[in-house]
């Protein structure tokens, strides 16, 4: 199978999550500073989950181009990795709602985990049907990040019991760590 659908697909899902983020700010009832001030922690989630979508989308997006064929597994890999990503929007709505909040800072956390897990998995659907000499296979090499990124979630979440603000930080630290595309992916896709 090709994987055009896939990506089709997966750009869609991803812009529907992005909508739903945003449509849940509202705007201030009042038009002073004060009132900003009070929808502030939602917009924070929010610019940190927008992040967290658009490092997947990137990421997804170069991932692919790497990619020549998929089959069922990759498929519903890449279908658990949208599952887990649409509860960004519910997490970050609750997140927003109680800024500080032990309960939804670890959901929060929880829901990064979940999806950089499934990250991983449909990672290893990809190689599996490309074959471990795959252009993929050859440039994901020990993912270093990849295998920190799980960690600091899981220290977010402990974290998120006895100091949300610092689990918060963690999980911003994660989004700073893969922001920018893995260079390797970058290269082997300038190459002939």
């Amino acid at each position: 199978m090709t994987k055009e659908r896939l990506t089709a697909f997966t750009d869609g899902v991803i812009a529907v999550i992005i909508t739903i983020m945003v449509l849940e700010l509202k705007t201030p009832h009042d038009v002073t500073f004060e009132s900003l001030r009070e929808v502030a922690p939602k917009f924070a989630g929010y610019v940190l989950s927008f992040v967290y979508v658009a490092i997947y989308w990137n990421n997804h997006h170069h991932f692919f181009h790497l990619v020549e064929r998929v089959n069922g597994a990759v498929l519903w890999a890449n279908l658990h990795l949208l599952f887990w990503m649409s509860l960004i929007p519910f997490t970050t709505d609750w997140l927003g709602e109680h800024p500080g909040a032990a309960i939804p800072t670890a959901i929060y956390g929880a829901a990064l985990l979940l999806t950089a897990t499934a990250w991983f998995i449909m990672q290893c659907a990809i190689i599996r049907c490309q074959g471990p000499g795959s252009p993929l296979a050859a440039v994901i090499g020990r993912d270093l990040k990849g295998k920190i990124a799980p960690v600091l979630y899981l220290a977010g979440f402990a974290l998120a019991f006895m100091r949300p603000w610092l689990a918060d930080a963690v999980y911003a630290a994660v989004a700073l760590m893969w922001l920018v595309p893995d260079r390797r992916i970058e290269a082997a896709i300038r190459e002939p």
